[in-house]
This record gives structure tokens, sequence and C-alpha cells, in this order.
């Protein structure tokens, strides 16, 4: 009967989950406040802990990112890749997916796709090259870019999960084996898209297209162009604030000594936990989090400021920094997609990581019990749910923040849960995320699509090869590093 419970509530779990992700945007959080309600409320589980640091981090990075795209920024971040790909048109099923790449790095989301995607798009028109292959592979290294940004959610939340659970990583640390494994997997992709299907000249339905003369116009009447677009210098120096901040960030990572430090409690290792009146135990580390000192048990230390505030500081200090300096207009920075798409991730994260860490925390002892032979063995396998929870969470900072600490208490070692990290991009096998669909509506000539059987989509096999191939190529250097 027990497990019969068990197994009705994690398809309550899954349900809210497929039915948010059917919605998209704020539904996927907000659905899964139904999923939370049902096991509160319906079953008495206790309630999990709500992921706010993640969503502190997300509020202040997309605000400094919204702030540096109002203020114009953004277009000369885009103007600077287009020249490279209009300079090296011939490259651009390569040079495509490394600038929306680069691009996420730098603003911490993949949202940044949609100013660019109708550009390379142009491009290859131009060239003669099928635009499936660039925009496919450009699309997915837009999303792969989150892992290998210091200032995304599911970089800083690995980070701050695992140092608390005692594998110590800094973020250039997990960008040291993020950025060079994600890197082979879009070369990999890339070139995997090289030949990929028919050229426009020998496709007939492209060519049967180009008989309409309205298609035709459509297909090769417009172009997509920044270029022609005067950046002012308040734009560039906004771009300057927004670097500079980062390499604040990655600089306090790296030299974490020279941050301010504050007393706090710890527990001692090995120490017996404590029973009180009422009979309740608690651990020593159930008494730091409730701030109680027992000696013994626990003991203060001189602990530097966390890397999570950090990075909060820094990036809202540089947002003010541009609306002072750089004539950026808040009003416009709340309108645009940058800021938007970012509050969506926060009620998304919000809602599904705090719905999942309600059922694995209640029942963390069944899931040792029943994963612990298998993880033992071939700890690895781990990617695989990560894979299989992005597919129906679409946001890998919500499948870090769900996951991680399950794996932790599985007894997961932290230099593996870094290696498989590329795996919790996994929501471009189900073509529902705005970013592919919007690639899709991008492409004029009509070769990238969603297959007739949903499945068959141009995101499928560049995707499927990045992850693998990142997921490899970052294990084996987790394993020689740590």
């Amino acid at each position: 009967m027990a497990t019969l419970i068990i197994v009705l509530q994690l398809l309550i779990v899954l349900g809210a989950l497929w039915v948010g992700s059917r919605y998209g945007s704020l539904a996927l959080g907000a659905i899964s406040g139904i999923g939370l309600a049902i096991l509160v409320f319906g079953f008495g589980l206790k309630p999990g802990t709500p992921p706010t640091d993640v969503i502190y981090i997300i509020i202040a990075a997309v605000t400094c990112a919204g702030i540096m795209q109002a203020s114009g920024g953004m277009d000369w971040l885009i103007q600077l890749a287009e020249k490279l790909l209009r300079k090296h048109p011939d490259r651009i099923t390569f040079l495509a997916p490394l600038c929306t790449f680069f691009l996420t790095v730098l603003v911490g989301t993949g949202h940044v796709v949609y100013t660019l995607m109708p550009i390379i798009c142009d491009i290859s028109l131009k060239k003669g090259i099928r635009p499936e292959r660039p925009c496919g592979v450009a699309s997915i290294a837009s999303q792969v870019g989150i892992t290998c940004s210091p200032i995304a959610a599911a970089v800083v939340a690995f980070v701050s999960i695992s140092n608390a659970n005692g594998f110590e990583v800094t973020i250039p640390g997990v960008l040291m084996i993020s950025i060079p494994a994600c890197l082979c997997g879009l070369m990999a992709a890339a070139a995997a898209s090289y030949h990929r299907g028919l050229d426009l000249d020998k496709d007939p339905a492209f060519q049967a297209k180009l008989q309409d003369p309205e298609q035709r116009k459509y297909i090769y009447g417009s172009s997509a162009t920044l270029l022609d677009k005067e950046i002012p210098q308040s734009a560039k120096n906004a771009v300057f604030i927004f670097l500079g901040a980062l390499s604040v960030i990655v600089f306090f990572a790296i030299f974490q000594n020279v941050l301010p430090t504050y007393s706090t409690l710890r527990a001692v290792k090995g120490a017996e936990v404590l029973t009180l009146a009422d009979g309740t135990t608690l651990s020593p580390e159930q008494m730091v989090k409730s701030g109680i000192q027992v000696f013994g048990m626990t003991e203060l230390y001189q602990k530097p400021l966390p890397m999570n505030i950090v990075i909060q500081i820094v990036m809202i200090a540089a947002a003010a920094l541009m609306i002072i300096f750089c004539k950026a207009s808040p009003k416009k920075a709340v309108a645009g997609p940058v800021w938007q798409s970012g509050m969506v991730a926060v009620v998304a994260i919000y809602g599904i990581a705090w719905l999942a860490d309600t059922f694995f925390s209640n029942y963390l002892g069944e899931m040792k019990t029943m994963l612990t032979s298998i993880i033992e063995q071939y700890p690895w396998t781990i990617a695989f749910v990560f894979f299989c929870v992005s597919v129906l969470i679409n946001s890998q900072g919500a499948v870090v923040v769900a996951m991680l600490p399950l794996a932790y208490s599985l007894g997961i070692s932290g230099w593996v849960l870094l290696g498989v990290l590329p795996s919790v991009y996994g929501y471009f096998f189900i073509p529902n995320y705005p970013s592919d669909i919007a690639t899709v509506n991008f492409d004029r000539s009509g070769t990238t699509v969603i297959g007739k059987y949903l499945l068959n989509h141009s995101f499928m096999m560049p995707g499927l090869i990045c992850v693998t191939v990142s997921t490899l190529v970052a294990y084996a250097l987790a394993a020689m590093i740590y």
C-alpha cells in the first residue's frame, strides 16, 4: 500500500510537470503549485524548501542583463557577431553556434538567440547554405552555454549545493570543465550538421517554393541585419560595465580569501544528535540551520561572504551604474525579452524545484534503498536521470536545484556530478522550447522543421550529439582533475 501511494504521488509530480510544459511560460511554475498543494494538503507531506538563493541570483543577473539590453548594449554584441558571420559565411555552420554559445555565456540566458537567429538564416540563404544546418546547432548552442556562464543559475546552484555537501568547487572550477567539454560537443554537432540534408539547389521542396513569386519574395526579399544601426557610446559603455561585473565575480570566486568574513555556526564532525524535551532529535547539521549552538556539537568559525551574495551585489550594482551613466531606461528593460524571460524562469524554478524537493525530501530513504545498488556500481547513470528530468522541466537551473541534493544524498561523488553536468540540458528532445520554436519561424526557407511525428525535428540530432559528447568529455576532465 505504501509503495502504491509513493507511485501515485510521483505520478502527480510528473503530471504537473507534463501539463505545465504543455502550457509553457509561467504555467510551468504555476501548475507545479497544484501538484504541491495536492502533496501537502491531500497527502500530508512536509513541504520542501523553495530555492530562494537561486531565485535571487536569477533576479539580479537578469536585471543587469535586461538593463544592458535597454541601453543598446545587446545590439552591439549582436552586431559584432554579425560582422564575424558575414565575413566568413562559408563557415557559418561552425561560427553561428559559437556566437550564440558565447552570447549565452556572457549574459546568462539563452534567449539572446532571438536577435541573432534571423541574421544566421539570412546569411545562410544568401550563401546558398541550407539554413537548417547552422540554425539547428545554433539554437542548441544558445542553451548549452547556460552551464558555462558564471552568472547562470545552474552553475551557481551547482557550486553552492556542492559546497554544502562537502565537494569544494568554485565557479571557475566548474567553467574549467564545462566550457571545453561543451565546445567539444558543439563542434561535434556542427561537424555532423555540415552536410546535413540536401543543398538548397538540389532540394525539390525548396525549389518548388521558388516557383511561386510570392514565396520567392518572402524567402529572398528581405535582409535581416544590424550592421546599419548606429550604436551610441553609452551602449558600448554598458557592455564594458557588464563585462567588468563578470570579471569581478570571477575574481572573487578565485580569490575568496579577500572577501569579508563573518562568524557562523558549523557542525562538529562525528557529533551526536541532540534530543529535545518533546522527544525530537536534531543532528548537528539541523542545529546549525536552526541557529542552535551546543558545545561539543557545533562551533563558531569564520566564513567568507558566500558567492551567491557576491553575485547578487555585483550584478545589482552594475545595473545601477548602467542606469546612471549609460542612459538605460528601467521601463524599457522591464519590457524587454531578456528581463521577461528571466522572470518566467524565476516562477518556473520556484514552482518546479519546490514541488520536486517536497517529494524527494519525504522519500529520501526509499530513494536510497531503490537506487543505491545501481549508483554504487554505475554512478554516471545519474546523467540519464538529469537528462530525463530536464525533458520535463525545461530549465537547467531547476534540474540542478531539484536533483543535485538527491544525487549527493545517494553518495555520488562531487567530481562525478560535475562530470555529468552537461546532461541537465534535455529539453530540446520535445521541441516546445521558445528558442527552438522561434528558430523554426525565423527560417524562411522552411528547412528547419518540427517533424510530422514531433520527435523527428531539426534539433534532435545536434542536441543528442552535443549533450553526449559534452558529458563524456566533461566526465573525463573531471576524473583527471578531481
